[in-house]
């Protein structure tokens, strides 16, 4: 079994907060990160699959491949936007980064299973010093 990562970037705001709590008690759990106005970060992204090699390419799956799935699905989709109100797979769902890394699995898994390679991670970088890394479970993400 080998494991192959692909890294990509994005930029895109978000603001963590409950609709349900005060301005007071999002800022008193949250911090800065509730700001009403947003703020952003400039995401990395480390996106793993595994997998046997192709003894006729010598890959567990085409880079190219992995790439334009990765941009389709979540890259298109995320950048320059505003991950609480404009991304799709992200309705509902409070924007943190375990949240967001969660639900990036989800919407790759099923076009990895279709390539033939197992969904090992995905790795978000909210900062330099901050990351969340997802493998995977059989609960819902809510």
């Amino acid at each position: 079994m080998v494991y192959i990562t692909r890294r990509e970037r994005f930029s895109a705001a978000h603001r963590l907060f409950r609709a349900d709590w005060s301005d007071e008690e999002n800022l008193r759990v949250f911090g800065n990160c509730s700001n009403p106005h947003w703020h952003g970060h400039n995401y990395e992204l480390f996106v793993t699959v595994k997998g046997d090699i192709n003894p006729e390419t010598g890959f567990v799956m085409d880079l190219k491949q992995m790439k334009a799935i990765i941009h389709e699905l979540v890259i298109q989709q995320v950048d320059h936007k505003n991950i609480n109100i404009e991304v799709a797979f992200m309705k509902g769902k409070m924007a943190s980064t375990e949240v967001i890394a969660q639900s990036i699995f989800e919407v790759l898994k099923p076009s990895f299973d279709q390539e033939g390679v197992v969904l090992h991670s995905v790795r978000l970088h909210e900062t330099e010093n901050n990351y969340a890394e997802y493998f995977g479970t059989n609960t819902p993400i809510k």
